[in-house]
This record gives structure tokens, sequence and C-alpha cells, in this order.
């Protein structure tokens, strides 16, 4: 053997053999995590949130990691009463508690059912805590991640954060509560508690981290943007007319408008009415699918105005949202400008797998203006600004290829960054991080018991 090569191969492994470690060590870490899930919604909820973590979770196990969740029976926008209070699928158990549905539709019943499910919650890790290496909570409730720090100060167990919306910030922007009020000044301490001790933080988009890190700089360093995203296989482009669902609502021959989702404090939902009015006598269809505080003022409003190219439909069920997102020719997305980087709207992403171009109103500065240009799948308008959004909806009834070419664009972009598969090993990777910030991998006692 020649020197350089012997001197190589001691002190310079291959680039291969690196990559060959890092993959055996990330296999032992998958099969040594036991991750345990809190979150208020899972299917049958109709909840974005809901669907998010279960598609996550499932994902997840398909890597190898065993995870159980704790959740609620179904509680929001639901059919179905009840769901079985344990539930496996694959790597996945499913644990759900009772609910309490006490004035759902109120911002002060959904802070009540919010607190039962927590402590119900917090009961529930008590009892369990043994059974995990490693806590994930979400913010749906908005105060569940405080159950993480608790289980960190008493049990030691390290956890990580998905933050889908900012409080008390969003509160506090929409008027539910004053900024020098006790209550804000407190939860803003327990969130930097919470943030300082947990092992990672993850965010929805680079606005969100800015403001987290705005309020905490110690933690930008744990601080990770990961996106949501969509199943390209499960929702594919269908033509209107091959679509039961734009049969059955008469929607196959005409320009079909959508908003699909919560229609909540959040979004923008006046400048959407600006267009439709400006569009009123034009062969335009707006279609509204979903709920929302803001759903009934609009109904009032499109009521008052006269307006006949309104659809109210209610939420519907996640076999049908395949064929519900593309029984139309343009997909809206909206947040309001005083929400700007507190909230992140899921719906963009399954409005990209829909083949379909997409239309964002949102402030100035949103990051979802970079990501549309960057897809190529539509137009971003300014919040108030209905004349340009109708503008762009004419575009697109007279120009049927271009309509064709941004579906397409916005499609591939999906596939190419924000896909189940792709999403999940981002997550993976926080996570392993958490686990290894601890030292060591402590393994938990068995689930069967």
């Amino acid at each position: 053997m020649r020197l350089n090569e012997w001197i190589n191969q001691k002190f310079f492994p291959s680039i291969s053999t690196q990559l060959e470690a890092k993959d055996q060590l990330s296999f032992k870490t998958r099969k040594s995590l036991k991750l345990s899930v809190i979150t208020q919604f899972f299917p049958p909820d109709y909840a974005a949130t809901g669907q998010l973590v279960e598609e996550l979770v499932r994902n997840l196990g398909q890597q190898g990691v065993d995870v159980e969740v704790f959740t609620s029976q179904p509680g929001y926008a639901f059919q179905s009463a009840s769901a079985p209070s344990v539930e496996r699928l694959g790597r996945v158990r499913i644990q759900r508690s009772r609910t309490a549905q006490l004035w759902p539709g109120r911002i002060r019943g959904k802070a009540i059912n919010g607190v039962l499910y927590t402590l119900r919650a917090a009961l529930h890790l008590m009892r369990g805590w043994r059974r995990s290496n490693l806590l994930l909570l979400t913010t749906a409730p908005p105060f569940l991640p405080i159950i993480g720090y608790l289980a960190h100060t008493f049990f030691r167990l390290p956890y990580v954060c998905i933050l889908y919306d900012l409080y008390p910030d969003i509160a506090i922007a929409l008027g539910v509560i004053s900024k020098h009020n006790w209550m804000t000044r407190l939860w803003q301490k327990l969130n930097q508690q919470i943030w300082l001790n947990a092992k990672g933080i993850i965010v929805l988009s680079p606005g969100m981290k800015q403001r987290v890190v705005a309020n905490c700089p110690q933690v930008a360093d744990k601080v990770s943007v990961i996106h949501s995203w969509a199943d390209p296989e499960w929702i594919k482009p269908i033509d209107k007319h091959k679509n039961w669902f734009a049969w059955k609502y008469n929607l196959v021959n005409k320009f079909t408008v959508l908003y699909s989702g919560n229609m909540g404090r959040c979004h923008d939902i006046d400048t959407i009415l600006q267009a439709a009015r400006y569009l009123h006598n034009e062969p335009v269809q707006f279609v509204c699918i979903g709920g929302g505080a803001k759903r009934n003022e609009l109904i009032e409003e499109v009521k008052l105005l006269g307006l006949n190219n309104f659809l109210f439909l209610p939420y519907q069920d996640q076999q049908v949202l395949p064929y519900s997102l593309t029984a139309c020719d343009l997909s809206l997305v909206s947040v309001d400008a005083s929400s700007e980087s507190m909230v992140v709207p899921s719906k963009l992403y399954s409005a990209l797998a829909s083949g379909r171009p997409i239309a964002v109103i949102c402030s100035q500065d949103s990051y979802l203006r970079e990501m549309i240009a960057e897809a190529n799948c539509g137009g971003t308008f300014d919040n108030g600004d209905g004349h340009s959004l109708a503008q762009f909806i004419r575009l697109l009834c007279n120009d049927p290829q271009l309509k064709e070419s941004m579906g397409k664009s916005g499609r591939q972009y999906l596939r190419s960054h924000y896909t189940p598969k792709i999403i999940s090993k981002q997550y993976l990777d926080v996570l392993q991080q958490a686990i290894f910030a601890e030292g060591a991998v402590t393994m938990p006692e068995s689930r069967t018991k």
C-alpha cells in the first residue's frame, strides 16, 4: 500500500464511511426514541393542527419511531360524536380522553375546554411519563406547552414544542387582552421559561422565528423553521368535468374561487368580499367551505349586499377533501395584517397539491410573497386590495393556459419542498438532536404495562 493511501485511510476517513456511521447512529436513535405527543386535536377532528399531527406521527412511525399520542375526543367541527378511546396505527398508539363542549363557538368556551383538556393531559403524563423519553407538545390549546416545562422540572423529561400559533401575541393583536394586562405579562414570562427549558422549538415560518427570538433571544439556536406540508399522492389534480363534487354543487361550468378552511379572526375575509363585489355580474362563483368566527359575519354581509355569487358549505369529511379542493379554478389563502408572523395558513400546502393557482392576501412583508413568487403559482395581494384580486381572477378566467401553468408549477414546488416524507425527516432531525442534548438516551419502560 502506498504511503499516501495509508495516511488517508488512517487519518482521513472517506465521506462514505462518515455517512454510513451517521446513518447507523440515526437508526439507533430512531429505535431508542419513544415519543409521546400531546395535542388536543386529532382526527376525526377537522382542525388543521390535528390532521397535520396525524400525518406527522404516521410518517415518524414508518421511519421506525414508537409514538404515543394523547388527545381528546372529537370536539371541533365534528360529525362523529366519539372515536375509539384507544387505537393503534402501526407503531402509533392513540389514546383519547373525554372532551368538554362548553360554548364551543366562543373564545371563553374554547379557553375553558382547553384548560380542562390540559388538566387531563397533565394527569395522563403523571401516570405514564416513564413510558417515553421525549415529549412533543403543540400549542393546541395555546397553554399546553406548560406541561412540558412541568414534566422537565419534576421528571427531567426532555420536550420539544411546536408553535402553531403565538400567544399571547395573537390575543393582543385581536384586542382580546391588553398588552399591559397582568395576565399578558405572566403568559410572556411563562413562555420564556418554557422556551428556555425546551430541547427544541419548531415554528412554521421565518417570521414566527423572528418574533420568538425577539421575545427571548437566548433560544435563537434551538428554534427550527419547519413548514407545514400536504401529501401530493392523496390530493391530486382532478378535472372538474370528472369531479363528482364539482357536479354536485354545479361548479363545472363556472370559474370557481375556493376558500377552504377556518374563517377565523386571523384571516382576511373583507378583501375577498370586496373582490366578489367587483365580480358580481361576471361568471365567477365564490365557494367558502368551513367554519370560524367570521363565517356568519360574511354570510350576513353577502345577504345585506344582495350578492348571489357565494356558496357556503360546512367542513367536509377528510375523504372528500381530494375532490372539494380540486373542484375550483383558483384557491384563496388569506392572513389578516394584524396576525402576520403569528399564524401560518396550513391551507396553502393542500392548495399547492391540488394543482390550482393560488391567490394569497397578506401584508407586504409576509414570507408568503416570496414563496408564491418562487413557486410561480399565483399572485399575492395587499390586505384591502380587492380590486387587484378581482383583476387577477379576470386574468385567469381569460387565460386557461396561464391558469394551468401556474397550477402545475405550484404542485411541482410542493413535491420538491413540502411532502410528508421531506418534512417528517426534518422533524426527526430535531427530535434526535433533543435526545442527544440530554447526553444519553435513556430507555423508557415498556408501553405494554
